[in-house]
């Protein structure tokens, strides 16, 4: 072999061997990258919409995806349409309601409550959604008796419709000490009471975890007593309601494992907000959270 010929060989098995080491390289990230990004599936992740209103709804549906989130909650008809186109459930629908305050507990709303939620719910039905949410609504001078009694008398009153549809009433606690003064349904004895009235597989409830934190705390023992009365679950900091991160007080994953050991099925929602204003940081902080909350 020449001496030219065997420099032009030497130098085209140098470039093959680094082409071949690139890949190798390239692949392993890759590969690297899907494991990090893969979940357990234990848990159907869902992030509530609000919570992201400033980046475009097609946007974040785009990045939930490929966070490997399975839901969007509080989302309405408008938008279903491109949840669908990206593979992502309404997990907790709303927009029937009329707003947390004048809710269920207060007769003079149940007229317009009872003909909000019987036009709704067909429609969920129809695309084959399954939760809707409700509010007990603010006190305003009524003892837990006659809130309990109130809300019990509207609630009935739509049951036959989601019966019908299979669809099932969610009142969600929320704090009444911090976020929502004086809203009724703000601790889960309260919350479990209205269920036992009601007595029907078409109401149930949503456990806050922030929000209960504030009100009562004792989470996880909560959860392990009350689970078959909570149908769904949403998380946030404490304090502050920000990233489920090491800068609050509660420890996720104990929790989510406690839902677990449930033999929960349903959907946990993240909804905290997140601290920075950038899209890009808050896409990062809702993908971590997720994955403190994988387990």
């Amino acid at each position: 072999m020449s001496s030219l010929n065997r420099r032009n060989l030497i130098k085209q098995l140098a470039i093959g061997s680094t082409v071949v080491s690139g890949l190798s390289s390239f692949t392993e990230n890759e590969s690297s990258q899907a494991n990090e990004s893969k979940l357990r599936n234990n848990i159907n992740h869902s992030a509530c919409r609000w919570c992201y209103n400033s980046i475009p709804i097609e946007e974040f549906c785009a990045a939930a995806k490929k966070i490997g989130l399975k839901g969007i909650d509080l989302v309405g008809p408008k938008d279903w349409p491109v949840l669908k186109k990206y593979g992502l459930y309404s997990s907790m629908c709303n927009g029937a309601e009329i707003n947390l305050v004048d809710g269920f507990n207060d007769k003079q709303f149940h007229d317009t409550l009872v003909k909000n939620y019987t036009e709704y719910i067909p429609l969920m039905k129809k695309e084959g959604y399954k939760n809707v949410i409700c509010f007990s609504g603010s006190r305003r001078g009524k003892d837990d008796e006659t809130g309990l009694k109130n809300c019990a008398e509207g609630i009935k009153k739509i049951l036959s419709v989601a019966e019908k549809n299979d669809v099932i009433v969610v009142m969600e606690l929320l704090n009444s000490k911090v976020d929502h003064i004086d809203y009724q349904c703000d601790k889960s004895a309260w919350g479990v009471e209205l269920v036992k009235m009601i007595g029907s597989d078409h109401f149930r409830l949503l456990y806050d975890i922030y929000h209960m934190q504030i009100d009562e705390g004792d989470v996880i023992r909560t959860i392990k007593d009350n689970h078959q009365y909570f149908v769904h679950y949403h998380t946030g900091g404490v304090p502050g309601r920000h990233e489920i991160d090491e800068s609050q007080e509660l420890y996720y994953p104990a929790i989510m494992k406690a839902i677990l050991d449930t033999g929960f099925k349903g959907y946990v929602a993240q909804e905290f907000i997140p601290s920075s204003d950038n899209k890009d940081k808050q896409i990062a902080a809702l993908t971590q959270a997720v994955k403190i909350c994988d387990v």
